[in-house]
């Protein structure tokens, strides 16, 4: 799935008028999420849309968006959840460039770049109160799965900046991190989706359970590009995780290799890689490496995981645009 502008959606395999609806649809999306982060302060109005105006896919409203293609379709409480879920993206993306203190968001200026870390941070705070207002006007029920959904967020977020504790598989732990950081909250897109879009109870578990193995797969292949992206390809600065210390899989791949050969790598990726050259040689040695290979392997196996879970389905065109959103994802890390 690609978005060359917010409201225009182009998912393979898609109708026309699927593909109109879901235009449509994310018109409506971020009308609302302009209207619900607007403030009386305009340095607060702009702080808030800084990173949403920077651009992206809109992948988390889409899906949910898509979901609910598989019941009755994109209705005003499918709108107001997948601006919700937006919201609470956004959100984590200011958290996350305070964390990573990086230059780059999607090209422009990261939160922690553009402000200080203070503001960045409250904005992000600010901008998870708005999401829980959305939230709140389509009831109870959605409430409580903002909340959990909230909480798997932040303590994913909290293992991801620790190391793993001692005694636990390193790449095990690492897993568990992708579901609660990431896929966590793409599986509640897709759930609200189905929810609210009239679908039996049978196709909202099968919906969250394909979000979040959709979200992990999207996290290993943002986990890749990071490593194999050269500066400016991704609007992200390469090697970010690497110079903040996180153990991705294919750094995890690769310190588990017993290969007198890597002992070069090994010693680097333990190291302090603040400096620029010694960052650009572990990137040199690892993006050719096995443990790239073995990662980019994993990534796809989980796509095809989350693709098996709407195999009960009977074939339609969300099904199909669904199969395809899996690809999409895989695909952008090679």
């Amino acid at each position: 799935m690609t978005s060359a502008t917010p409201g225009v959606v182009a998912v393979p395999g898609a109708s026309e008028e699927l593909v109109e609806r879901l235009s449509d649809g994310l018109e409506r999306v971020e009308r609302l999420i302009v209207e619900r982060t607007r403030h009386e302060d305009d340095f607060i109005s702009e702080a808030n849309l800084h990173l949403a105006q920077a651009g992206g896919k809109r992948f988390r409203p889409v899906l949910t968006m898509l979901a609910a293609e598989l019941g009755d379709g994109i209705t005003d409480e499918v709108v107001a959840a997948a601006a919700g879920v937006e919201l609470t993206h956004l959100a984590s993306l200011y958290h996350d460039d305070v964390m990573d203190e990086a230059d780059l968001r999607r090209g422009a200026p990261s939160a922690n770049a553009k402000y200080d870390n203070s503001t960045a941070i409250l904005v992000g705070d600010l901008l998870f109160g708005s999401a829980s207002d959305v939230i709140a006007d389509l009831g109870p029920q959605a409430v409580k799965i903002q909340a959990q959904t909230f909480i798997r967020l932040c303590a994913g977020q909290i293992r991801d900046d620790r190391p793993c504790p001692d005694g636990q598989d390193p790449r095990e732990y690492y897993r568990s991190v992708l579901a609660d950081k990431t896929g966590v909250l793409v599986a509640t897109a897709a759930r609200y989706g189905a929810m609210f879009g009239g679908c039996s109870p049978e196709v909202v578990d099968m919906a969250t359970e394909y979000g979040e193995r959709l979200g992990v797969a999207f996290q290993l292949a943002d986990d890749l590009i990071d490593i194999a992206s050269r500066s400016g390809d991704s609007g992200k600065t390469p090697g970010t995780d690497l110079r903040e210390g996180k153990r991705t899989l294919p750094v995890l791949n690769a310190l588990a290799s017993e290969d007198p050969a890597d002992d070069e790598l090994k010693a680097l990726l333990v190291s302090d890689l603040d400096d620029p050259e010694r960052l650009e040689r572990v990137l040199e040695l690892l993006r050719p490496h096995p443990a790239m290979t073995a990662a980019r392997e994993e990534m796809l196996a989980v796509g095809r995981r989350a693709a098996e879970v709407l195999d009960p389905l009977p074939e339609s065109d969300a099904k199909a645009a669904l199969l395809a959103l899996v690809a999409s994802v895989v695909d952008r890390a090679g």
